[in-house]
């Protein structure tokens, strides 16, 4: 776990600007005609609309992205009651965690009330501003009261996070591990250490999903919670045991199935641990030191099911898997609460989004390529993109179902598209792709599928509807891998090019490459021996038409690849070269690069046939091509025969396609220039305008006229331009 120093933390918070979230303006405002419209006068007509009909505030402000997050700072993190500004940090952080995981706008609002109906005044005079309201950090028991009385008096969603953040994530930590240890959670016995109020709204939830009343044992700093006290308030009466033999902690969790701690560090020895019952689950999720530690719990039962709050250990319970997707689904149907039945449906995505295979950069980001449900991995881990699009639909759906919704959704997919494209983690292009694929599916060869990413990238894609995938590779070892990632191989093909039953399949193959080469030595033998590679046998998959597209490289080299693609398919015959491109999706659009791995030091022509193909692949995905050449000089700054090349490239091409937007090095004359003067056949040597030619031209000021009257680019800018 990364160590954090009071100096370090201090320096974050206060360079640059102070704190942690600002507000940005979403409209145009640097004209009067922009200030008038957001301000006085053109702002009283959204004013009168919204008197007219208070619903249309979603339509015409921020109401509907906007979330209080609202604390008294009685209950802040682990500090305790350290008052109201104290704990601003705290809420600023949480508003930024609403802002990157959900897109949701946060004001934080501290408020210096600790009488809960002073408090909840409050919080109902402010309550138009928004769409939801996040309580944080209020103490129990008057959390409960201040959530209860503001869900009544409210038609806004709201939620104290820290009683039901906790329960929803952790309810679905125990319905997978009760899955992964196949044990019935209405027979197990539960062990809750701590009675606050994340501890009764977990345990309230547990039950939801089918935990017994009577298998729970509760605990507060006074030992067990059972009926002989006297000293209960309403909520721990609820949990009450009527057990008289238990009364700490230590003859509690003997023989129990699990142990949820929510309570404080050090609090369960391994002696406990090992007194618990076979196949243990344990949620330590006091912070941030656990009630055990991971290596103690693992050391005391190797057959234990951790799970902790902290990032350092698998099945991290963080409430950063909840809230945001939560709010965000609330939000989007403009709810007027939100129920049990949306944080069930929070519960059961969040459970089944940890059964699905693992995306890359999840992996990527914990160091691994094996994350499969299992004991270690039953949760799923924050910075899994799919959560927002999972949970925030489930939690739509719900509330659209259970009637607190004023808006209902009727495109789902399309929704789910534009959760990820809120978060950018899907453009305009991205999901024209998506649509296209899914549309007309193609039949994709996945060479080297017994690599794990390459067949979890060919499993999601059959999931996703946007291909038919070919598996090539040996099939005992495919098989073997998908078992052990938990991957469903259900219609997909497999084909194991070395089999013998291939064998008709490679001399075909042989034959036709053999024709087709023949005139550069190949041989049927030579041809033959060269099917039992992948790329040349898969390429010839494409080839022959028997798929449409081939995807290789992390086994091969990319420049053994593009011989074995020039030998098998070869080169478009309109073009001598081939290319590669990379596409970038940024904030400010799409952007396409070319070439990025092929031709190095490419000439003139090269460059020429370079920006073809990237203008035909633009095109392809029905874009504008707008074609910058780089080159490492800025308009002539630099003379040397590598920026030379670059602008007689792009000389070339806008000759060639003048309506093409293409620049770079600058050409010594305007396109259009060129144009007129290889119409008056005057060119020197390097087939570019000759200046003396046209000096002494017939008609010097009739060539200029035409020139003038024909160019676009007035004012462009080149030097030694004539043309105006």
């Amino acid at each position: 776990m990364v160590k954090i120093s009071k100096e370090a933390a201090l320096e974050y918070h206060e360079s640059g600007r102070p704190g942690k979230i600002e507000v940005k303006p979403t409209k145009a405002y640097r004209t009067q005609t922009d200030l008038s419209l957001a301000y006085s006068p053109g702002v009283a007509y959204p004013c009168l609309e919204i008197q007219e009909n208070p619903d249309t505030a979603y339509k015409y402000t921020d109401k509907g992205n906007l979330v209080a997050v609202i604390s008294n700072g009685t209950a802040v993190l682990g500090l305790g009651d350290i008052g109201a500004m104290s704990g601003k940090p705290v809420m600023e952080g949480k508003g930024l965690l609403f802002k990157i995981y959900g897109g949701i706008d946060v004001f934080d609002i501290e408020v210096a009330e600790k009488d809960p109906e002073k408090f909840c005044e409050a919080v109902e005079r402010i309550a138009p501003t928004f769409g939801g309201i996040n309580l944080e950090d209020i103490k129990a028991p008057e959390c409960f009261y201040i959530e209860d009385r503001l869900k009544k008096t409210l038609d806004i969603p709201v939620m104290h996070d820290d009683q039901h953040g906790t329960a929803i994530i952790s309810a679905a930590g125990l319905k997978n591990a009760m899955e992964v240890i196949g044990k019935d959670i209405k027979k197990v016995k539960i062990v809750v250490n701590g009675a606050g109020a994340a501890a009764i709204s977990c345990t309230k939830l547990y039950m939801a999903i089918g935990a017994q009343k009577e298998n729970i044992v509760m605990l507060d700093s006074k030992g067990v919670i059972s009926t002989e006290r006297q000293d209960l308030n309403e909520q721990k009466k609820f949990f009450a045991t009527n057990r008289t033999d238990i009364h700490t902690l230590e003859e509690a969790v003997k023989d129990a199935d699990v142990f949820v701690g929510l309570s404080k560090g050090n609090v369960l020895s391994k002696d406990m641990v090992k007194s618990m019952a076979k196949d243990p689950v344990i949620f330590a999720l006091a912070n941030p030191v656990p009630e055990i530690s991971y290596e103690d719990a693992m050391d005391a039962r190797p057959d234990v099911l951790m799970s902790t709050g902290r990032t350092d250990y698998p099945n991290q319970i963080n409430n950063v898997i909840g809230f945001p997707y939560i709010f965000r689904g609330a939000l989007d149907v403009h709810a007027t609460a939100i129920n049990e039945e949306m944080k069930l449906a929070a519960v059961h995505a969040i459970a089944d989004l940890a059964k699905q295979p693992v995306p890359d950069v999840v992996n990527d980001v914990y160091k691994v390529n094996n994350l499969t449900f299992g004991r270690n991995y039953f949760i799923p881990k924050p910075v899994d993109p799919r959560l927002i699009t999972e949970v925030s639909s489930a939690v739509a759906k719900a509330a659209i179902k259970s009637g607190v919704a004023r808006k209902t959704i009727e495109n789902w997919d399309e929704y789910k598209r534009s959760l990820s494209v809120l978060l950018g983690q899907e453009t305009k292009l991205t999901q024209k792709l998506y649509s296209t694929a899914a549309a007309h599916p193609q039949r994709v060869v996945f060479a080297e599928a017994i690599h794990p990413t390459m067949l979890k990238a060919a499993v999601m894609a059959k999931a996703e509807g946007i291909c038919q995938p070919i598996l090539l590779g040996n099939d005992e070892v495919i098989v073997k891998l998908a078992k052990q990632l938990k991957l469903s191989l259900d219609g997909i093909e497999i084909v194991n090019l070395r089999h013998p039953s291939e064998q008709e399949r490679r001399e075909r193959y042989a034959r036709i490459l053999t024709e087709k080469r023949q005139r550069e030595g190949y041989t049927f033998q030579e041809a033959n021996d060269k099917m039992f590679e992948r790329n040349y046998f898969g390429m010839m998959m494409v080839e022959t038409g028997e798929a449409d597209a081939y995807i290789t490289g992390l086994y091969t080299k990319y420049s053994n690849t593009i011989k074995v693609v020039n030998e098998v398919i070869g080169i478009r015959p309109e073009y001598k070269h081939f290319g590669t491109m990379h596409i970038i999706n940024s904030p400010k659009g799409t952007y396409y690069i070319a070439d990025t791995l092929v031709n190095e030091n490419p000439n003139k022509d090269t460059l020429v046939d370079i920006a073809k193909l990237a203008s035909t692949a633009v095109r392809f995905f029905n874009e504008k091509p707008v074609i910058a050449m780089v080159s490492h000089s800025n308009f002539g700054s630099n003379t040397s025969d590598g920026a030379k090349k670059v602008k007689y490239a792009v000389e070339e091409m806008q000759q060639l396609y003048p309506d093409l937007p293409i620049d770079g090095a600058q050409p010594d004359f305007c396109p259009l220039f060129l144009q007129v003067a290889a119409d008056a056949g005057i060119r020197c040597r390097d087939h570019r305008p000759d200046p003396d030619g046209i000096e002494q031209a017939d008609s010097l000021r009739r060539f200029w006229r035409i020139c003038s009257r024909r160019c676009e680019y007035r004012g462009c800018g080149y030097h030694r331009c004539l043309c105006g």
